[in-house]
């Protein structure tokens, strides 16, 4: 079962980017962990943010939500600049690590973030908990619940306000790959029902479920496109070489 999103925009408002980043630069000392990135991400698609460890992912997804103020540069999330406390309520952010409250049990905390974004009743949460299949978990502590099972619930926690924007930092670290397969079953179909997702990961192997990549490498966007685009521009059909090739690793092959 899926959880239900808000309507697809259509016509002239399709044409506006769900996502915008102006120059984008994030300075730690003399570390740029960001350095002068600017995109335009349009709705209804999923965007993956791909690089290693390090690379500046999550200091980059942390700037387009507003929680980071930036350097120099501006985002933009829904047209508004970020951060604006009115556009936080339409996004969802799931962070790198487990975002909830282990001593609260699984409904308490779709609740407590439901309830957080304005959003009350027990609909919601119900129907968060159903798709990420915790149903019959909403009584469990958060404490007790396998690892997979904190990841699924972070999941419900940042989804139960049925957000147009998602933004997803490495969702699927240490998770079985049967519960992989069953978060980007989620990711598609909250997109075919009009969300944007920006997801970010290390694992090569996720890029193609993504419709567009963004590489990243120390701060930099190097390269961006569907996979079939990057691995055509480095001129090899093993993405993680293609990544290797356009961050200047190895010359690329043509």
């Amino acid at each position: 079962m899926t959880l239900a999103t808000p309507p697809s925009t259509s016509g002239a408002s399709r044409a506006e980017p769900a996502v915008r980043a102006v120059g984008l630069l994030k300075t730690f000392g003399p570390i740029r962990a960001v350095d002068d990135v600017t995109f335009d991400l349009l709705p209804g698609r999923i965007y993956g943010i791909l690089g290693p460890n390090g690379s500046g992912k999550t200091t980059l997804i942390r700037l387009l939500v507003g929680l980071t103020a930036a350097t120099a540069g501006h985002a933009e999330v829904l047209g508004v600049a970020m951060p604006s406390r009115p556009t936080l309520g339409r996004i969802g952010y799931m962070t790198q690590s487990d975002g909830i409250y282990p001593a609260l049990t699984a409904g308490e905390n779709a609740r407590f973030f439901a309830a957080a974004y304005g959003v009350h009743g027990p609909q919601a949460v119900s129907d968060a908990l159903r798709v990420v299949d915790l149903a019959d978990r909403v009584d469990s502590i958060a404490g007790t619940l396998s690892g997979g099972q904190r990841r699924r619930l972070s999941l419900a926690c940042a989804l139960v306000h049925r957000p147009p924007v998602l933004f997803l930092d490495e969702p699927t670290v240490g998770v079985d790959p049967l519960l992989r397969v069953e978060f980007w079953a989620h990711f598609r179909a909250l997109v075919d029902n009009g969300a944007t997702i920006v997801v970010s990961s290390h694992v090569m192997d996720e890029a193609d479920r993504c419709d567009e990549l963004l590489f990243v490498r120390s701060g930099k966007l190097i390269a961006r496109g569907s996979g079939t685009d990057i691995r055509r521009e480095a001129g090899t059909d093993d993405l993680e070489q293609a990544f290797l090739r356009l961050g200047g690793d190895q010359p690329a092959i043509r």
